[in-house]
């Protein structure tokens, strides 16, 4: 099977995947082609360029011939290769993006089926933030993109129900996120301290809306009351590090509390694993990769009910899952440092649980199985 992949922001020539959707996009792609698929990740950039990855697809990518603030505009040069290449299946990666929208019209011209995998639920709380202009661009745009797709693609089929009270009717199938088998730390090097301030650890861009980041800090200060904790974020700063710190102090926690810098130097399992609990209470969450990274590392969890990862943890029993609301966060702290004597038993459950359950070629199988289902449709 030929497929295209098609990211916008996709990194050319072997860049570092610095975000879970790139990290996401890069797993998939890899273990379909180990599944004997033929995988192509098309992206624009500042000049054409393709380059082979160690993964073994190829990424293709196509100099963008239009200023920045044209969002609707592809590149002319990808316009053209898909119009003289055929591809069985091509998936839009992304949600609510003007590319994916005017590149899904280019291929309805042609004929050529297209899958939308969104990376992010259709919540509630996505339409919050920027309200009106989510709603517009969802009745003009998205709802057209998810209407005319031959699949929608989930990282949670628990998300579907969001798209059928939105009336959106197209087929969904779930493909959850794996783990990268090349960023396995060793058990030997793990450890469950049993005494001292519990570290708590959220890593991923700071974006406090969408990760819930003032719920957790707020949890985090009624907790410390209590509690030996101190709670640390680390990752790109979106706009919202200054407001955190500054809330901090005004909570009267702030020497409990740190934002670090993102160290792309180190692996994420790495860092993870010189937490104790790991924090995810997003609002609104598709999968959750860290989350899947820290149960790698052993480590014990609380992530948000809506994240794609949540039914692996509760499977797995390495965690709990929350509400994103001050009340269910804070009940979900107090019970893992209850449980604090378990917390090695936890951490290896959920490590096994990835192990077993959540490698990337074990995912592409199925994707591949569900691809050629939809064109013998």
């Amino acid at each position: 099977m030929n497929i295209a992949f098609y990211l916008k922001v996709f990194p050319p020539k072997g860049k570092p995947l610095n975000r879970g959707l790139k990290k996401a996009v890069d797993g998939l792609a890899a273990g379909l082609v180990d599944c004997g698929a033929n995988v192509s990740v098309l992206c624009e950039g500042e000049q054409d360029s393709s380059f082979l990855t160690e993964g073994g697809y190829e990424v293709k990518c196509f100099a963008k011939n239009y200023p920045n603030v044209f969002k609707f505009s592809l590149s002319d040069n990808l316009k053209k290769h898909l119009l003289q290449n055929s591809y069985d299946i091509v998936v839009l990666h992304g949600i609510f993006h003007p590319s994916l929208y005017s590149l899904s019209r280019l291929l309805k011209e042609k004929g050529n089926p297209y899958i939308v995998a969104p990376h992010d639920p259709y919540h509630p709380y996505i339409f919050k933030k920027n309200s009106q202009i989510k709603w517009l661009y969802w009745y003009f745009f998205e709802r057209k993109l998810l209407q005319e797709a031959s699949l929608i693609q989930l990282l949670d089929i628990r998300h579907g129900d969001l798209l059928q009270s939105l009336k959106i009717e197209t087929p969904c199938v779930a493909i959850p996120n794996g783990f990268d088998s090349n960023d396995i730390i060793p058990e030997s090097s793990l450890k469950w301290p049993d005494q001292g301030p519990a570290k708590l650890l959220f890593l991923g861009r700071i974006d406090s809306y969408n990760k819930g980041l003032d719920i957790l800090l707020d949890s985090f200060a009624q907790v410390l009351n209590t509690n030996e904790i101190d709670l640390n974020l680390q990752g790109p700063d979106f706009g919202d590090k200054k407001m955190l710190l500054k809330k901090a102090e005004s909570l009267g926690v702030s020497r409990s509390f740190w934002c670090k810098e993102p160290d792309f130097n180190v692996s994420p399992t790495s860092i993870i694993a010189g937490c104790d609990i790991f924090c995810l209470p997003s609002r609104f969450e598709g999968f959750g990769l860290s989350a899947l990274e820290a149960m790698q590392a052993g480590r014990v969890l609380l992530v948000s009910e809506i994240a794609g990862i949540s039914p692996f943890v509760k499977a797995s029993g390495c965690g709990v899952v929350v509400q994103p609301n001050v009340a269910s966060v804070k009940d979900g702290l107090v019970e893992l440092l209850a449980c604090r004597s378990h917390w090695k038993e936890m951490g290896l459950a959920g490590r096994r649980y990835v192990e077993e359950n959540l490698q990337w070629k074990t995912i592409a199988a199925d994707a591949l199985e569900k691809y050629n289902r939809l064109l013998k449709q």
